[in-house]
């Protein structure tokens, strides 16, 4: 029986106007009454994923930022970050491919900032974090802690940095996140450690769990549940790697899964 189920969002659970499906508040409320977690795992910052989710906000858990932060009724429960010198780092790599379209974005659990005032990259942050800031980077980084540095490319990171950082950034966790974007986190930052933390504290095994995710920084997640599933719009790679699939966002593959984990839930309660 399935005891908890992990959706990424961007892509998975939105649809591709970025809403989440009508029904999907109500269906939490029931899933958590009959003991079933729902957990959001995003790269979206928790103070936006908390709004988008507040109606429910204390029935389900978070991982945000791929994996660096792990939230439970408004309490961080994990956390792992990026030390100043490997920010540091990180963006002097970054800068030399600022020509071609490539912009960095530091993550912190309450905030995202970025210096480059150029579209749509800008665009792009403000739809899809709570609260970010112009500022400095090269302050920022030297105060806060950073959660992740998200990787603007408007070439496709598949196309362009994706081909550069992963070696200039040894030791560090650089992986594409969607279309436009990559992320550098810290080594063993991943949404499949977080879900293994999320496992552990409710005592739930694998073999009790379900995923559902569309992109490869969704992998390790997947990997982490014995029910495993990508919607059909899925990233090819992930979708050949997986295998098993529900219908796409726009068609409301995750909810249709979460109803079923429901219902099975139910037929199994009254055979009992």
């Amino acid at each position: 029986m399935i005891r908890l189920a992990a959706s990424d969002l961007d892509g998975t659970l939105l649809d591709s106007a970025g809403r989440l499906p009508h029904e999907i508040f109500p269906l939490i409320e029931k899933l958590y009454e009959q003991g079933i977690y729902f957990c959001a795992a995003s790269g979206r910052q928790l103070v936006s994923l908390e709004k988008m989710f507040a109606p429910v906000r204390d029935k389900i858990v978070f991982i945000a930022e791929n994996g660096a932060l792990c939230a439970w009724r408004g309490e961080i429960f994990f956390s792992r970050t990026l030390g100043a010198e490997q920010t540091r780092r990180a963006l002097k790599e970054i800068a030399p491919l600022k020509a071609g379209g490539v912009y960095p974005l530091l993550c912190t659990p309450d905030c995202a900032y970025y210096e480059d005032d150029v579209q749509p990259f800008v665009s792009y942050v403000e739809a899809s974090y709570l609260n970010s800031a112009h500022r400095m980077l090269e302050g920022v980084a030297k105060k806060a802690d950073i959660c992740k540095i998200a990787v603007y490319d408007r070439q496709g990171p598949e196309n362009n940095s994706m081909h550069i950082l992963p070696e200039k950034l040894c030791g560090l966790r650089v992986i594409q996140s969607g279309a436009d974007w990559l992320d550098i986190s810290a080594e063993g930052v991943n949404k499949g450690i977080a879900l293994g933390i999320v496992q552990n504290k409710f005592g739930i095994p694998r073999s009790e769990c379900a995923a559902f995710g569309d992109h490869m920084n969704d992998y390790e997640m997947l990997l982490a549940c014995d029910h495993s599933y990508v919607t059909e719009n899925a990233f090819a790679g992930l979708k050949k790697l997986i295998g098993k699939t529900v219908p796409s966002n726009d068609e409301g593959g995750v909810l249709r899964a979460l109803k079923k984990i429901l219902s099975d839930t139910f037929m199994k309660m009254k055979k009992n």
